[in-house]
């Protein structure tokens, strides 16, 4: 990779570059958050299998989940409080259960959270696709951030395009289109960025992404002269 990489977080600052995390930590906590409703909705329509085992782990996750909304307990979330299992062993204990499963997309995030980027993406490469419309692109796009942070963009690339893809919808297809832009802008493919940005120009104009979006595409267009 060429050493005169495009610096993504900023169009016009100056002053200390801050990191992919920090440039998104408001969509990574709104994904994060988005999986913690998620699941509490999951197990109100899906039957677990492999009972009674899986029920067991289901009926244990309640209070890791609890946890996990709550930054300073979120290292309880993981590991548990002595009383009750953390997600961390829910996944190890339970494993080959939907709740094993949900618990890996719950670690990912909050490792993710806390910059453990490998132990991030250990988990969750180990979940399951569910069938979820929402749940599955949201921990495919944490993974895009994972690898994103640690600066391996081609494979952040990959699955910031598999989760924009996954399901189009005007929430999460603008937000990783443009995480999809800016990584093709640290591999020098400046056209690529550009076609990103203009999918959310074109197909998702009233998304948040949009209203800056422009600029982006100005950017872009400008290291192509």
């Amino acid at each position: 990779m060429s050493q005169n990489k495009s610096n993504v977080s900023s169009t016009a600052h100056t002053g200390p570059k801050k990191s992919f995390f920090q440039e998104n930590e408001r969509s990574i906590t709104f994904i994060v958050a988005g999986i913690i409703v998620l699941i509490l909705l999951y197990f109100g329509y899906q039957r677990l299998y492999l009972a009674p085992r899986a029920e067991k782990a289901a009926n244990q996750m309640y209070q890791a989940e609890y946890y996990a909304t709550i930054d300073s307990l979120q290292s309880k979330a993981i590991q548990g409080d002595g009383s009750f299992p953390g997600f961390k062993e829910i996944a190890e204990e339970y494993s080959n259960t939907k709740s094993a499963n949900i618990a890996n997309a719950y670690l990912g995030g909050l490792y993710l959270r806390q910059k453990d980027f490998q132990q991030a993406i250990t988990h969750l490469e180990k979940y399951t696709e569910t069938g979820s419309e929402v749940l599955d692109p949201l921990v495919i796009g944490l993974l895009g951030d994972a690898y994103s942070e640690e600066k391996i963009y081609d494979k952040a690339a990959n699955f910031y395009k598999k989760a924009a893809e996954k399901s189009s919808n005007i929430y999460t297809s603008p937000m990783f289109l443009r995480k999809l832009g800016l990584v093709y802008e640290e591999l020098q493919d400046f056209a690529k960025a550009e076609a990103a940005y203009q999918k959310i120009h074109n197909d998702f104009p009233e998304s948040a992404e949009a209203t800056t979006i422009e600029s982006f595409i100005a950017r872009v267009q400008a290291k192509q002269k």
